[in-house]
């Protein structure tokens, strides 16, 4: 009997050690789990945190009154985010590699669409100059003039000052472009499954040139589309 109680005291020992380890693995294995959920949310936003960075540090938005805009006639607001990022070159003037020449240039553009067109302003949201500078045309918020009454009020149109018909813009410029798409994306100016066309996929035309067209269709979100009148 004695034997007995001895064994059956030996069992509930190894029960009560059993027990209490496995609230030991239990509690470790919370801890574990809760752990990597804060590791894998701190990884996320130090990615959106830098990403963010990396994009506002890439690119200089040279704001309308830095490059000498004329006021609007009048302004529309955009709905945001956007579908659609269209792509254009100026065809003329052609290439500027200095901040100075590119806000000569787009003052002229401007002064182009607002006195020969009879536009209320510069017609796309953002210029993008040889090198690498970004000037702010109607800008993310306000509808553009840029690709047609079907498309301005839906996407943002984006010029490359030059006439890229036989060669490519300058590395500077299409890194700069890369960047801005991604900053609207992050800030919410464009939608995060956005289409990107060129322009003459939208209207009848050559813009953004031949040899920058073929570039841009190797861009991420870019689609095949055939103009076609609407």
């Amino acid at each position: 009997m004695l034997a007995q109680c001895q064994v059956l005291n030996n069992m509930a020992e190894k029960t009560k050690g059993h027990t209490k380890y496995s609230k030991k693995v239990t509690r470790r294995a919370l801890v574990g789990a809760v752990v990597s959920v804060l590791l894998v949310a701190g990884a996320v936003l130090l990615v959106y945190f830098l990403t963010t960075t990396m994009a506002e540090s890439e690119i200089t938005i040279i704001s309308r009154a830095e490059w000498g805009a004329r006021p609007p006639k009048s302004r529309v607001n955009m709905t945001s985010p956007v579908p659609y990022v269209i792509i254009h070159h100026s065809y003329e003037p052609d290439v500027c590699l200095n901040r100075s020449q590119c806000e000569k240039f787009v003052r002229g553009i401007q002064n182009f669409h607002m006195d020969t067109r009879g536009w209320d302003d510069i017609g796309y949201n953002f210029l993008v100059g040889g090198n690498g500078d970004v000037f702010e045309g109607r800008g993310w918020d306000v509808v553009g003039a840029q690709a047609g009454p079907d498309w301005n009020s839906r996407s943002i149109g984006i010029c490359f000052i030059g006439n890229f018909t036989d060669k490519l813009p300058p590395k500077e410029a299409i890194s700069a472009g890369k960047a801005l798409i991604l900053l609207g994306v992050e800030k919410k100016k464009v939608v995060t499954n956005y289409t990107l066309y060129g322009h003459r996929q939208v209207r009848p035309t050559e813009c953004p040139g031949n040899e920058f067209f073929k570039l841009v269709t190797q861009w991420d979100h870019w689609k095949p589309r055939n103009y076609t009148a609407e």
